[in-house]
């Protein structure tokens, strides 16, 4: 059996009881249909992958603003709802759990890669300076126009609708994304948050739009249905959060004031500050789902047996290997991960990857 035996006991996260400690981690897959829809694939993917108990979706824009990327899906339309209703019934036919995870790209965005084509949004009018692909090849990520605060209203609503869209599908709860260079990463950078209104200008401003989004999601679904994802000092899209001290600065007092919602996880895109992570899982209350990039199959437990974390979200061993519950089980071989085939396309290395009766 791979692993210490602590990935294998069960644990109750929020309202759902997971059966071990594993879980599918949000990966961008970039299938979904042009209007946002979850394409006919979508449902069969993640039903595959049903056996990793808590099922966390790729991202997925809460508006149109939201989208940054070609063929992502939605969920703030009713036929993004059916959609997503499909893969919640699969998903929840394998014995797995849903959360839909909410991606406000901010200015992570190409106008040619959104329906309305229009400016991106962000904290600052402040360009990531990144190249996005689109149907015209890569394009450089405009300057986005800053929020006003009467626009921050309008996004902390389009969180509300999105979260109470992934209940209306049957998804058992609602990630917030503010991870990855994304718009809440936005707000707690100070290279890409320039502001000098109440959400800019020191930790405690940066860090309040994220608290009011988790609030205002917890406001809608309940709390023990929300969790949020954070990555300390993860360099994507252009953000640079600064030194050790201000990175730690920052998500100390950021999850100081998420704590007390009680929400039903943290989870941590973690980049190898331990000192920081202990310090954020000494004052978080509930789960923490730990993810580190390089992990081989006989560390997926460290996090969890150093008493780190409760849950080790899986990437790229879940993606190329539907059945990697029962591979780590027995320790049976691995397939092998195709990187041509991660963004965009049909069933070819999304729902195609052998299971261990088919190998």
């Amino acid at each position: 059996m791979t692993s210490s035996p602590s990935l294998w006991q069960p644990f109750a996260l929020g309202r759902v009881e997971l059966p071990h400690r594993l879980a599918l981690a949000p990966m961008t897959r970039n299938r979904a249909n042009p209007d946002g829809t979850p394409g006919e694939l979508a449902a069969e993917y993640y039903g595959q992958r049903a056996g990793l108990g808590l099922v966390i979706t790729e991202g997925v824009q809460p508006s149109a603003d939201g989208q940054g990327y070609f063929n992502t899906p939605g969920i703030y339309t009713p036929e993004h709802v059916e959609g997503w209703r499909k893969v919640a019934d699969a998903v929840h036919a394998g014995g797995g759990s849903l959360f839909i995870q909410l991606m406000h790209v901010g200015r992570m965005s190409h106008p040619d890669n959104t329906p309305h084509h229009s400016q991106p949004v962000a904290p600052s009018a402040v360009s990531a300076e990144q190249d996005m692909f689109t149907a015209a090849g890569p394009q450089r990520t405009p300057v986005p126009r800053e929020l006003t605060a009467e626009d921050i209203q309008t996004v902390l609503g389009e969180f509300r609708h999105a979260a109470a869209s992934a209940i209306a599908a049957g998804a058992d709860g609602a990630e917030i994304h503010g991870a990855n260079g994304y718009l809440l990463h936005q707000f707690l950078s100070p290279n890409a948050n320039h502001r000098t209104d109440q959400y800019g200008g020191s930790v405690e401003n940066r860090s309040r739009f994220v608290v009011e989004v988790a609030r205002a999601v917890a406001d809608e679904i309940g709390a023990d249905r929300t969790g949020i994802r954070i990555s300390p000092a993860f360099p994507l899209g252009g953000i640079d959060e600064g030194g050790v001290e201000s990175v730690r600065a920052q998500y100390r007092h950021l999850v100081g004031e998420l704590a007390p919602l009680e929400l039903a996880y943290l989870h941590v895109h973690h980049l190898g500050d331990d000192d920081l992570l202990r310090s954020l899982r000494d004052v978080w209350p509930t789960a923490v789902l730990v993810v580190r990039y390089g992990r081989t199959r006989e560390q997926i437990a460290d996090d969890i047996d150093a008493g780190l974390a409760d849950i080790a979200p899986l990437g790229r061993f879940a993606l190329a290997n539907p059945d990697v519950v029962e591979r780590l089980r027995t320790d049976a071989p691995l397939n092998e991960l195709d990187p041509t085939t991660l963004y965009g396309g049909g069933a070819a290395g999304y729902t195609d990857y052998p299971a261990l009766t088919h190998v």
